[in-house]
């Protein structure tokens, strides 16, 4: 394993039943930087990170975190490294029958045996992180999505991890939260001195967070570097993802049969109604 890396995928193939996703895939993410996994949906991207937090195993290659294979490991190994995890899903996935506050003592109370004092400390301590120790009594039902989003990420911190991984992180977020939420998961990787995983089709933000970028295409990846290597580059396929382009590569219409088949001839040269 690369000793910079915190996690690193080796040679991985996994699919659903007939479906293949992920073919031969070979990527490293680097030790205390974030990490983008970017590319078409249906690309892999949030397969990727199951793989890694052990939800899902490969049929065939290496997922390591720090040096072990997280496919290989047992339950109760699976649960220890998974302690060194936070995970930020798509949409905050809070606990809707607890307050702010207990949604972020959860993990604590259920991986931990601190006393119930030390454990307020902490609460407040990650929820002051975020910009929400005021809100610590309301209910989820009373928060906006941003503020969601941010109690979410409290709770993924909870346990002090060394790697936090976000699927879709900006998703449904106006201007001022998503800058707010991008803003954060930078502050947070440099001051805690995290490792960070995040899976975006934000590119803007995306942009300005990344120190490194994977673009994932067609089961494979398609190319590993800063954020400008990948703005810059020459490739069809990357150029066409960053400027948004419809034509290139990836096509807009699904594979099918010759027009005139289906509509006749008249249409297929315009000549119909």
């Amino acid at each position: 394993m690369t000793a910079s890396a915190l996690v690193e995928l080796r040679d991985v193939v996994f699919g659903y039943d007939e479906r293949p996703v992920l073919d031969r895939v070979s990527l490293h993410v680097p030790r205390g930087k974030v990490t983008v996994l970017i590319g078409t949906s249906g690309g892999g991207k949030t397969t990727l990170l199951r793989l890694i937090g052990g939800q899902l195993r490969a049929r065939s290659g290496q997922v390591l975190f720090d040096g072990e294979d997280v496919g290989a490991l047992d339950r109760d190994g699976l649960y220890r490294v998974r302690r060194r995890m936070g995970l930020l899903f798509q949409f905050g996935a809070l606990f809707t029958d607890l307050s702010v506050y207990d949604n972020v003592a959860f993990p604590l109370r259920e991986h931990t045996r601190l006393p119930e004092a030390l454990i307020r400390d902490i609460v407040l301590m990650k929820l002051h992180a975020v910009g929400l120790r005021g809100a610590r009594d309301l209910m989820p039902a009373e928060l906006s999505g941003g503020m969601a989003r941010r109690v979410a990420l409290a709770r993924a911190i909870a346990l002090d991890p060394e790697l936090i991984m976000y699927d879709e992180p900006f998703s449904g977020l106006d201007p001022i939260s998503l800058g707010t939420a991008a803003r954060l998961i930078r502050q947070l990787n440099d001051t805690l001195g995290l490792t960070s995983i995040m899976v975006s089709h934000e590119l803007e933000s995306t942009f300005a967070v990344a120190d490194h970028i994977v673009v994932l295409a067609n089961g494979r990846v398609a190319m590993e570097g800063t954020p400008d290597e990948v703005r810059h580059s020459d490739d069809p396929l990357i150029r066409q993802y960053v400027t948004a382009s419809p034509d290139g590569p990836v096509r807009f219409h699904y594979p099918a049969r010759p027009v005139e088949e289906d509509y006749g001839p008249a249409v297929a040269v315009g000549g119909g109604r």
